[in-house]
């Protein structure tokens, strides 16, 4: 019953925050589901749901990792999203007074979507069939693709087209690569094997390799769209550059987490067919290509959100490459994706702040935030030494887990690259970052209250809190499900 509930409490309440009419009501709503599924999700930590619909449905250790991430991070962009929602809803008031929106309460599209997006989220998370799978990263597309286009700027617009269009031909090649999974799990001599995770785990031994194969690198090509990875990245960068920051939070947080589990579940599926070096292979060209490619972006990056969007792409690829290293590299590669989550997310949520404040995403244009925003200005230094994995945040301990990993399998070139592209991006993300903190605060003649209140700081500290704690501290809890969890990876 708790994976029904799970599924069915944001949902139902992203149904009922559309239905009403006062923006009030749906800010009271959206946080309160969102704390309410939150919960549900700490329950599944004590006592794990039995699956449910023959199988379809089922929690495991990877899943509850991805969805653990997901309902925290939802949790503090619901109540981040209370203020952010108060400062723009006079706004929408006088577009749509302009005749320039069709409704007047675009506030009700957003908290629905946004609730939707969490029930497609979960979907991923708790899918044990492909074929369920795929519909459920579909449908975090469509919740999403209206979140983008919330402004209603021609930028927007395009950015949503972009992300539309290209996740679509990405999705439609994880089609196929079902179609592919399907003819591997023929069985001529008998009855064919069920696309549920579980049988073809069980029965991997059945498989035939050659269309296995050929399966992995179409999951891998679409999902790895959808994950950001490059050169499959180019959507990624216009859309959480134009989403409100509140958004592109949970694009990088736990979006782009949800992809990167539909290509884990078929790497299950491959280890246990015993080809699992093919897909350990190409997981680790793709992540040293994504980390390449951002690290030439991250260089002399003027926009700081997709700044961050870029790091995004990075940070993929180290969770690509982390898996394909395999042994202790799988095991960092889930802590990389639980402490990049939570820094990506403070950031996001701070860069919001920033923006709000100086109303430019020029990175030449803003500075002095240190002393213009004082509260975000030490909370956007902090995610920046976090993001980039330094001492003693959570992200430092999992790159290193990772190198580690790399020396001990005697991979001394993989070791060396990895360490190099870690200093460009070193490099080029605190030129940008630390020059908007630092100097003169000229653009803004006095500070907006608005900008540094409670629900403005409250939840990217939160953030920052935990990142810091995942470096100093991992809980023997949440270790143990790691550990097994890198285990379903071989």
């Amino acid at each position: 019953m708790i994976l029904l509930a799970l599924l069915a409490v944001p949902a139902l309440s992203g149904v009922g925050a559309f239905l009403i009419r006062r923006d009030a009501i749906r800010r009271t709503i959206l946080v309160s589901a969102a704390l309410l599924h939150a919960l549900l999700t700490a329950a599944t930590w004590g006592a794990r749901p039995d699956p449910i619909s023959g199988g379809w449905l089922y929690l495991d250790q990877l899943g509850q990792v991805v969805l653990s991430v997901t309902s925290l991070l939802f949790l503090a962009a619901a109540v981040y999203a209370v203020g952010y929602l108060r400062r723009e809803s006079r706004g929408s008031r006088q577009d749509f007074e302009e005749g320039l929106l069709f409704t007047n309460a675009p506030e009700a599209t957003f908290t629905c979507c946004m609730l939707l997006f969490l029930a497609a989220m979960t979907l991923v998370a708790v899918s044990q069939r492909f074929g369920l799978l795929w519909v459920a990263i579909e449908a975090t597309t469509l919740a999403s693709a209206p979140l983008i286009y919330f402004h209603r700027h021609h930028r927007s617009l395009e950015a949503t087209w972009k992300y539309l269009l290209i996740c679509s031909v990405g999705i439609a090649l994880a089609l196929l690569g079902n179609f592919f999974l399907a003819v591997a799990a023929s069985n001529p001599g008998g009855a064919p094997i069920p696309l549920v995770l579980g049988d073809l785990l069980r029965d991997a031994g059945r498989l035939h390799v050659p269309w296995l194969q050929a399966a992995f690198l179409l999951f891998l090509v679409g999902y790895g769209t959808k994950m950001g990875l490059a050169p499959l990245h180019t959507w990624l960068p216009d859309a959480h550059s134009e989403a409100p920051s509140v958004v592109s939070a949970l694009l990088s947080g736990a979006l782009l987490n949800c992809a990167f589990l539909g290509i884990l579940r078929v790497q299950q599926v491959c280890v246990a067919a015993g080809c699992g070096d093919f897909g350990r292979e190409l997981l680790v060209g793709f992540g040293f290509l994504s980390m390449g490619v951002a690290a030439i972006f991250i260089i002399g990056q003027a926009d700081f959100k997709r700044l961050l969007a870029y790091s995004s792409v990075e940070h993929m690829g180290i969770l690509s490459l982390g898996v394909g290293i395999g042994g202790a590299g799988s095991f960092g590669a889930l802590l990389h994706a639980v402490n990049h989550s939570l820094a990506k997310g403070l950031l996001f949520l701070v860069a919001g702040n920033i923006l709000a404040l100086y109303r430019t995403k020029s990175t030449a244009e803003v500075r002095g935030v240190l002393r213009a925003l004082p509260v975000s200005g030490i909370l956007w230094v902090a995610g920046l030494f976090a993001i980039i994995g330094s001492p003693p945040f959570g992200i430092f301990l999992s790159e290193l887990t990772i190198l580690k990993a790399a020396l001990d399998q005697g991979r001394s070139g993989v070791a060396a690259a990895y360490l190099a592209l870690l200093a460009v991006v070193f490099v080029g993300m605190v030129t940008a970052a630390m020059r908007m903190a630092q100097g003169a605060c000229d653009r803004v003649p006095q500070l907006d209250r608005r900008s540094e209140s409670v629900l403005a700081v409250g939840p990217p500290a939160a953030l920052a809190m935990l990142v810091l704690l995942l470096g100093l501290y991992v809980p023997p809890l949440l270790r143990s499900a790691l550990e097994q969890a890198a285990r379903l990876l071989g």
